[in-house]
């Protein structure tokens, strides 16, 4: 989900709650909090030698001991908001960091207003070989087995 369209979402309903469900059903406790908005910007070069970039707008969730906090949309929104001057544009490709014994991030596959709620189902992201071609790998074999490049 891009930025604009998560920040679209939030203004049109103020009040929801967002939920935000991992890729194994699990969700994150509704008493977390967004505590960083952030930039990342991941620069590499592939196994085939080509350079490449990637950028991201990254919400890192925490999760405490106050269960009676819930965020609502419109401080999802205010939040949003201060990380306004360290985010390039609205174009940028959202992520979720959650913190459940190891810190992953999660790009948002989807979202819905649903009553009280904003639901965001949450996807994995999987490792590939971006230069196939150069290094003999089948994109079926690599689909079956997770390794292309040796």
């Amino acid at each position: 989900m891009k930025l604009r369209a998560l920040k679209s979402l939030r203004r049109a309903h103020p009040t929801a709650q967002p939920r935000f469900t991992l890729p194994s059903g699990e969700q994150i406790p509704a008493h977390f909090h967004i505590s960083e908005v952030g930039h990342v910007t991941k620069k590499f070069v592939d196994c085939g030698g080509n350079f490449r970039q990637r950028e991201a707008c990254v919400l890192q969730t925490y999760v405490a001991q106050d269960f009676d906090h819930r965020l609502k949309a419109g401080r999802f929104a205010d939040i949003l908001d201060l990380g306004a001057s360290i985010l390039p544009g609205d174009d940028l490709e959202v992520e979720v960091e959650w913190d459940c014994c190891v810190v992953s991030q999660y790009p948002i596959e989807s979202a819905q207003a649903r009553e009280d709620a904003l639901e965001f189902q949450l996807t994995a992201r999987h490792t590939d070989c971006l230069a196939r071609e150069k290094c003999g790998c089948e994109a079926k074999a690599a689909a079956t087995s997770g390794a292309c490049c040796r």
